[in-house]
């Protein structure tokens, strides 16, 4: 006969901070080996800014620290899923499942414990989905361009023509110690339908704020007019040229980095494609979070509801990982689609809501089928 509710309710404490501290702890250790990871093979790109162009260590630290936030948002779900699925299947094989459901629990108050990690992992992720991501982003979108701005100079090779931006172009002859050059070229297209060629026989750079500028010595400055065709060149002793300005204020900020409110309502005049892309990004920053919660579920819902086997089950946990595998591609497509269709977004909500509501309603089908049970035998 199931224990009476009073009689276990001490020991269900002790048995959720049990369950609640070993899922944390191995969240915290899946997440940071896999952010590590992750972050490691991300960061390879930049490795050649300390190599090749004098990047210190700790700036190199803080520009790809900046990326951890978003590594951390896209991952935290499957990690979620992964160690709430072990840790359930663990105590499953140990028969700690078996014996506490024969003491009258439900699978519905066995998943409490789980639920609640999976509800702090979504809070989480909402949290590093709508402000932590997109701000740390945006920092390291501004950084990266400070830097490589400032080490513009360390770009410019010997008998390289080396594009410093889409409309700016530089070549220099010789390179000397002290970060003079000698015999310089720049093809300058960043005024439309005045393109400007600088000839200068030496010039030397120097920081300037968060760009860098280029002191050009004895030099002409040839600029052609391409409705008639005629060259006008302009002699000077000196001239300064800046980089990255131009670049800078050019480039329009990346999706990623943009808040909420302007994905959902952008200024400035925009193709209808690219709002509804910005719009797209908004709703997904509002649905992926909840993957967290809707991942553990299935997790929940494979292992609770499964019979116990003396050899193990590994059928219940493979099907777990095949419907969230399936979640994920759907999720993928989902949103393709609804970038052609805003009318599709709804299916976006759809898919992360449905899989937390079955397994809420199955759970809740058999946390009444055990209290009418218990009821009835008292």
């Amino acid at each position: 006969m199931p224990f009476p509710l009073h009689t276990w309710r001490s020991p269900l404490l002790l048995l959720d901070r049990y369950i609640i501290r070993h899922i944390l702890i191995a969240l915290l250790a899946l997440t940071g080996g896999a952010t590590a990871l992750i972050w490691l093979t991300q960061s390879l790109r930049f490795i050649s800014m300390i190599v090749q162009h004098g990047l210190s260590l700790l700036a190199f630290f803080h520009l790809t620290s900046l990326m951890l936030p978003s590594f951390i948002n896209i991952i935290l779900p499957i990690t979620t899923f992964l160690v709430v699925l072990w840790l359930y299947q663990r105590l499953a094989n140990d028969r700690e499942l078996t014996i506490l459901q024969t003491a009258g629990l439900s699978s519905l108050r066995l998943a409490y414990p789980g639920l609640l990690c999976a509800l702090f992992a979504t809070f989480i992720s909402y949290s590093l989905s709508l402000w932590g991501a997109p701000l740390a982003y945006r920092h390291f979108h501004n950084y990266e361009l400070e830097i490589r701005n400032k080490t513009a100079a360390f770009l410019l090779e010997e008998g390289v023509f080396t594009p410093i931006s889409n409309s700016l172009t530089v070549y220099i002859h010789q390179r000397r110690s002290d970060n003079s050059f000698r015999g310089i070229l720049i093809e300058d297209t960043r005024t439309p339908g005045s393109p400007v060629t600088i000839l200068a026989e030496d010039g030397t750079t120097i920081p300037h704020g968060d760009t860098l500028e280029l002191i050009l010595h004895n030099g002409s400055r040839q600029v052609i007019n391409q409705h008639t065709g005629q060259l006008t060149m302009l002699t000077f002793a000196l001239d300064r040229l800046e980089f990255g300005t131009t670049h800078s204020h050019v480039s329009s900020p990346d999706v990623a980095e943009m808040p909420l409110q302007e994905l959902f309502h952008p200024q400035g005049p925009l193709s209808p494609h690219y709002r509804k892309k910005l719009t797209i990004e908004g709703w997904t920053r509002l649905t992926n979070p909840l993957a967290c919660l809707a991942y553990s579920m299935v997790g929940l819902i494979c292992v609770l509801r499964s019979r116990f086997s003396r050899h193990g089950n590994i059928t219940r946990p493979t099907i777990a990982v095949l419907l969230v595998v399936g979640m994920i591609i759907l999720s993928l497509i989902l949103k393709n689609l609804a970038e052609r269709n805003l009318g599709l977004v709804p299916l976006l909500w759809g898919e992360m809501l449905l899989p937390t509501l079955i397994g809420s309603t199955l759970l809740g089908i058999d946390h009444y089928r055990k209290y009418t049970l218990s009821f009835s035998h008292h």
